[in-house]
């Protein structure tokens, strides 16, 4: 034990060599039972001849870069592959990476190869187990290069060249940055933290990155004020507009605070949930109202929108935003900000954001999921379980409950308003990405849709699947409860694609919906798809 000789390191039992191999696309395999009446068609459609001169479709077809980056002669090509080198030097460099170098060179150097992160990781495995979207495969592509040109380590396989850092690229965007990975790994290897810094090399050192996160996401919100592009007069007339919701769905006249100075609690929302589902901002409005909550919107610029893309691809951006958001809260004076429910937001603001908001900036910030929680238990809210007796399941956001670590406030408020709640299989902080994470979910253009409902948010809706056999064919309403704007945005294209809400009668939404919905001293449900199913039939019948 003492003889120095002896001592095993992490680096000897790592392999130097394995898996990067040439790929050919083969279909996808087969969704579980219940799959007779799904689409099943194969993987991929060809892509259109022409984007292949200005795109990049070697790596599988599908193109998640939407901006035209391919060099056009050799003098462009050197360019890119000394841009990209000098990126990786800074992006290894303690004078230029401020936020994840100790976790990135440590992931560099001492993966093992074991691949328990392989079986982990929802788009291998939905892939048909695709060698190039195992999680270990961009990191190894990146960890030969780094190892061979910046550390100078002898003896290292690989070639670096256009082609490489092409397809690196584009295979930065087929990870969902959900981290699972990282969780079954006995080192705790960061695959997805390697992506991340990839994306952020390409944004920072080549201008490289999808428009919806860069110049129709960040930019957008700084320019704008928001991601969705709402200014602060739309704002302010949305949010005349979900008093009018308030009122037509529940008969409360409720004034929405705005800009109210030294209010406990500054709220911000994804603003995508103002304009795709109002009814959920509402929703906290009314439960605020009746709980008694001191709190406020901002209409500043910036502060009526919790996104922050730049945690996908450039902390740069990222910084930029968080710190917007803290100067809109110190000018209103208020204690505390929360977020709502947005996994992305939550990882950003609450989590990342703690390397940069130090000092007069670090003002307290905590996700909605808790506070809904206690004023929940506390018995503030008259609620009657039985008016949400239909089955619900609940998709944990990656970024809420892995990350953050906010498990058990969701469940305890469904354990109490949802009689016929069941959970996913995994669950919790074990659960499967929606599919449309780290982007994902907004990115829409050319064919990167039809990978992200085919691949990236398969074992999501294998999940939601089996979390209702014993009821999917019954006709009856089921309830995919997603606390996740982003998650409610992937949901929505994956059951639209397969069909399930006419087939099966499955439906989406938030939290906060279901709380509202509860309420006893409403006559009519808050949720669309319970009025409409309810026209003639007594509720109780669904379950005789």
């Amino acid at each position: 034990m003492g003889d120095k000789h002896n001592i095993v390191k992490i680096k000897d039992i790592s392999k130097s060599g394995g898996q990067l191999i040439r790929i050919s696309l083969t279909d996808l395999m087969p969704l579980p039972p219940p799959y007779d009446k799904l689409d099943m068609e194969p993987l991929m459609t060809e892509p259109k001849p022409e984007w292949s001169k200005n795109y990049v479709t070697e790596l599988d077809g599908y193109i998640a870069i939407d901006i035209p980056w391919k060099p056009k002669g050799k003098d462009e090509e050197d360019r890119l592959v000394k841009k990209f080198l000098d990126g990786l030097r800074k992006l290894t460099s303690k004078n230029d990476n401020w936020t994840f170098l100790q976790p990135l060179l440590l992931a560099l150097e001492y993966c093992a190869k074991c691949q328990n992160c392989a079986e982990a990781c929802p788009i291998y495995v939905a892939s048909g187990r695709k060698e190039i979207y195992r999680p270990t495969y961009r990191s190894e592509v990146l960890r030969r290069i780094y190892n061979k040109y910046i550390a100078k380590k002898p003896g290292v396989d690989i070639e670096l060249n256009v082609y490489t850092i092409l397809r690196l690229g584009e295979l930065a965007y087929r990870c969902t940055l959900c981290r699972r990975c990282v969780q079954v790994c006995p080192l705790g290897i960061d695959n997805g933290l390697i992506t991340h810094e990839l994306r952020k090399l390409f944004a920072q050192e080549l201008g490289i990155a999808p428009k919806a996160l860069h110049e129709r996401g960040t930019m957008l919100q700084l320019k704008t004020g928001s991601s969705t592009g709402m200014n602060p007069k739309a704002f302010l007339n949305m949010v005349k507009y979900m008093e009018d919701l308030i009122y037509e769905k529940t008969g409360k006249k409720i004034k929405i605070p705005v800009d109210e100075k030294g209010a406990d609690i500054l709220l911000i929302h994804n603003a995508g949930e103002y304009l795709s589902w109002p009814e959920n901002p509402a929703a906290y409005a009314i439960i605020f109202e009746e709980a008694g909550i001191n709190w406020t919107l901002s209409s500043e610029l910036v502060g009526y929108d919790a996104v922050n893309y730049g945690v996908w691809y450039d902390d740069v951006q990222l910084a930029r935003i968080a710190l917007r958001h803290v100067e809109v809260a110190r000018k209103l004076d208020v204690k505390k900000i929360v977020v709502g429910e947005c996994g992305h937001a939550t990882k950003a603001f609450i989590v990342v954001a703690d390397r940069i908001l130090q000092g007069e900036y670090r003002i307290p910030r905590e996700s909605v999921l808790p506070l809904l929680r206690d004023i929940v238990l506390s018995n503030k809210l008259n609620l009657d379980p039985n008016k949400n007796n239909f089955p619900v399941t609940l998709h944990d956001p990656c970024n809420i409950v892995r990350l953050a670590g906010i498990v058990q406030p969701q469940r305890e408020i469904l354990r109490r308003i949802a009689p016929l709640f069941r959970e996913m299989e995994p669950h919790g902080v074990y659960n499967y990405c929606c599919g449309g994470g780290s982007g994902f979910a907004i990115m829409t253009s050319m064919n990167f849709t039809e990978w992200r409902v085919k691949v990236a948010s398969r074992m999501k809706f294998k999940q939601i699947l089996e979390a209702f056999k014993d009821v999917v064919d019954s006709g009856i309403p089921k309830y995919v409860c997603a606390p996740c704007s982003n998650c409610k945005g992937e949901l929505r294209d994956v059951l639209a694609h397969y069909n399930a809400t006419k087939l099966y009668n499955i439906h989406y939404g938030g939290l906060a919906e279901l709380v509202v919905n509860a309420m006893v001293d409403l006559k009519e449900p808050y949720l669309d798809f319970l009025i409409k199913k309810r026209i003639g039939t007594p509720f109780i019948s669904w379950f005789m």
